[in-house]
């Protein structure tokens, strides 16, 4: 069985060449072993080329505000993805293509997402809160200001 396995894990190599040495027959082994650990495509955020280049069908969503959250509910996803930015309107809007075989998996980064950016609108800033509550200790603690000085 141990032989089986070994059988089922060799690889042909050609090589045309003058002279077969050694180094000749390394070089070669060496450069098919990069080849062969180098992906076939990208995964994760690419450009629009490399993501046309896949040969699949691209769809389209458009984003509003700040992309921050959804790449990195997308990189959860695993989706493949590639973002275009809109400057006609301000604040600019985002255009992320992915492939229409993603398509349950967008769907489900993007519903994380849309939760996420509601959670956040829900949420005062931290400045926000820091203020309410520095008024909430002002009103419970009235500063000493008559305090004469080397009394005990």
């Amino acid at each position: 069985m141990q032989h089986e396995q070994v059988n089922d894990k060799t690889v042909a190599l050609c090589i045309k060449g003058g002279k077969m040495t050694a180094r000749v027959l390394a070089d070669a082994m060496k450069s098919f072993m990069k080849k062969a650990r180098e992906p076939t495509h990208k995964h994760g955020k690419q450009s629009l080329k490399s993501l046309t280049k896949q040969g699949m069908s691209l769809t389209e969503i458009e984003i509003p505000g700040e992309i921050g959250t959804f790449k990195r509910t997308a990189r959860k996803y695993n989706v493949d993805f590639a973002v275009k930015r809109d400057d006609s309107v301000k604040p600019p809007n985002y255009v992320v293509f992915f492939k229409a075989k993603d398509d349950k998996a967008i769907e489900s980064a993007f519903n994380e997402y849309s939760k996420t950016v509601l959670k956040q609108k829900d949420k005062p800033s931290m400045l926000k809160r820091l203020e309410k509550f520095k008024e909430l200790a002002k009103s419970i603690l009235p500063p000493v200001k008559n305090r004469e000085r080397g009394e005990r």
